[in-house]
């Protein structure tokens, strides 16, 4: 049953349904149980089949609609900059953004840098425990085949070509997403931009994956050695920013928005740009009355 679409004060929007949402719960729920266990993905498959159903039986063969009542009312259309002098400098401040930026090239070679120095590490602990360079390497593939949830530690110690590609694949788009935020947020450290993002964020990243391994891999949450884990996430940081921190910097479209006085550096006062001018506290403090114009 329809409304009708001519009554006036109403306007007809298609009716909300909570179909999307899961679909893609089926959806996760299947790719969990391609990790976990057959069960989660079966229960995800019938999730997923029910809401195209009950989503198609809403849109086919027609779309189902219910009527909103609007009111029409007037909107004043404002400047930022004209509610800022209306307030006064004194009680708003104006947000002023990190001028410059890296590149998005920056961030990529930051983290191909830093992936290629984070295998130092885990090859030494390879050679160490296990007397061999592909434990590491195959121990990160692990979690992408079914089949080597139970591998033993001589399989994970031996070259497998599967292995090699895998562990390339998830390890390269990994580095490679992680250098794009280092040089996404790297400007934005006030002291010692490299140290701390050198420190800091391998700490939150690895605290991250402590909580989440046991689903994303299993086995490599069995098995990892969190001793060697968290050194090998301190270089990687440590190359990464210091790679970033090489590349110059470029303006971003705020710089550009600024007045030719302050891009050109004749005028270095933020501050002062913001102030009311009819606000009396708002004048330099040398002027004088008798210095003011009738």
């Amino acid at each position: 049953m329809h409304d009708d679409p001519n009554e006036s004060g109403v306007v007809q929007l298609p009716r909300s349904t909570a179909w999307p949402m899961v679909l893609a719960l089926g959806i996760a729920l299947v790719v969990t149980g391609m990790v976990t266990n057959i069960a989660v993905g079966l229960l995800g498959a019938l999730l997923a089949v029910m809401s195209c159903v009950g989503w198609f039986r809403q849109v086919l063969p027609h779309e189902v609609h219910e009527g909103v009542p609007v009111s029409a009312e007037v909107v004043a259309i404002e400047s930022k900059r004209t509610l800022l002098r209306a307030a006064g400098a004194s009680s708003t401040r104006r947000q002023v953004q990190p001028y410059e930026t890296f590149r998005i090239s920056t961030g990529m070679k930051a983290g191909i840098a830093g992936g290629f120095a984070m295998t130092v590490p885990a090859g030494i602990f390879s050679l160490l425990r296990y007397h061999s360079l592909w434990y590491a390497m195959n121990l990160l593939a692990a979690g992408g085949f079914v089949s080597w949830a139970n591998a033993s530690d001589a399989f994970l110690s031996a070259f497998h070509l599967q292995g090699l590609l895998a562990a390339t694949a998830i390890h390269g788009v990994t580095s490679l997403l992680v250098g794009l935020l280092y040089g996404a947020m790297l400007q934005m450290f006030p002291k010692y931009p490299i140290l701390t993002a050198g420190f800091v964020v391998p700490f939150i990243f690895t605290g991250i994956l402590y909580s989440a391994l046991g689903i994303v891999s299993p086995i490599l949450n069995q098995r990892i050695d969190w001793f060697w884990f968290v050194p090998s996430q301190i270089v990687f940081g440590l190359v990464c920013g210091f790679v970033v921190n090489l590349h110059a910097r470029v303006r971003n479209p705020q710089y550009q928005a600024l007045p030719f006085a302050v891009r050109a550096g004749i005028h270095g006062d933020l501050d002062r740009l913001t102030q009311n001018p009819e606000d009396p506290s708002s004048k330099p403090s040398n002027e004088t009355e008798g210095d003011a114009k009738p």
